[in-house]
């Protein structure tokens, strides 16, 4: 794991963190595990507008050296079963030549933290069948499958 990666909470006032967030995001649309149409100006634009202004929102950036390498972006929600916050994670993406270093582990491991001083319930994701390699990370972590197996349904609108 490289002690070189620092994690930080995305500052929207800062424009390299901004510009970090985009450019992460469509990386990760453009990855064989993204499969969307990348951001234009206008979607940009309202991305950043949208998660400065949403309650609960936990963006973390993965910086190597004077660049960003890493992005992990979660929503808090809330357990009416636990009575409690929980915390989503909605996005993880590590830049291709930088994976297998740990970063993916270090932007977990943070937001994990993160949930624990916000009294969270639990850490909750969802995972491509297909993506081994995550899986593994999140076993690793301590994550795990639902029982009973919960199924990940979507309606567009």
């Amino acid at each position: 794991m490289d002690k070189n990666v620092v994690i930080t909470p995305c500052d929207y006032t800062n424009e390299k963190h901004t510009r970090a967030v985009e450019t992460l995001i469509n990386a990760y649309i453009s990855d064989d595990m993204g499969g969307g149409e990348v951001l234009d100006e206008g979607r940009k634009v309202r991305l950043i507008e949208e998660l400065r202004g949403r309650f609960g929102a936990v963006v973390l950036l993965a910086k190597m050296g004077e660049e960003f390498v890493g992005l992990l972006v979660a929503f808090e929600n809330f357990s009416t079963f636990l009575v409690k916050p929980m915390v989503n994670i909605h996005d993880i993406i590590v830049l291709k030549e930088y994976r297998g270093q740990g970063i993916g582990r270090r932007l977990m491991e943070a937001v994990i933290d993160e949930a624990k001083r916000r009294g969270s319930a639990r850490v909750t994701l969802e995972v491509r069948e297909d993506n081994g390699v995550a899986q593994k990370l999140y076993r690793e972590l301590g994550f795990k499958e639902t029982s009973p197996k919960m199924l990940y349904w979507r309606m567009e609108l």
